[in-house]
């Protein structure tokens, strides 16, 4: 069973996602503290590629109350854990086709930290105005359906 810390609002909104990962994260005892009282947030945070490492940029972990001196940095870069097969192909999509690394999710997953990476393709307007009247269009015949029997 999954205890979910923190999702990113408006993943499946911006982007367009092909396919995902799970990435243990690399933390320190104060952050992962913070984590359990569901004291972090990813709206704003991405993840990216660097000698052949992944860091989670821009997340937001809140300070441990209780931790003094020995707090962490919240806004500081946090290495994600992957194999190397799989950070090779991410870099050859992220590099060569234009995806994003979006990280969806941040849970337990028995006791361990992890982040639910997302590999997409950020959305334009017109293609956003387009879910919404698919998404319309089907709530509409839904009602439709319903009314008939």
């Amino acid at each position: 069973m999954e205890k979910v810390v923190c999702t990113h609002p408006r993943a499946k909104r911006d982007y367009v996602i092909e396919e995902n990962y799970e990435a243990g994260i690399e933390l320190k005892g104060s952050e992962v503290k913070s984590l359990r009282e569901n004291q972090a947030s990813i709206k704003e945070s991405f993840a990216m590629i660097r000698d052949e490492e992944v860091f989670l940029v821009n997340s937001y972990i809140a300070p441990y109350e209780k931790a003094n001196i020995l707090n962490h940095d919240p806004r500081r870069e946090r290495k994600l854990l992957l194999n190397k097969r799989e950070i090779a192909r991410l870099m050859g999509k992220t590099i060569i086709r234009g995806y994003t690394l979006i990280p969806l999710k941040i849970y337990f997953k028995r006791g361990k930290a992890k982040v639910d990476l997302a590999l997409g393709k950020g959305k334009k307007v017109i293609d956003r105005r387009d879910d919404i009247k698919k998404r319309e269009a089907d709530r509409e015949m839904e009602k439709a359906m319903k009314r008939r029997f």
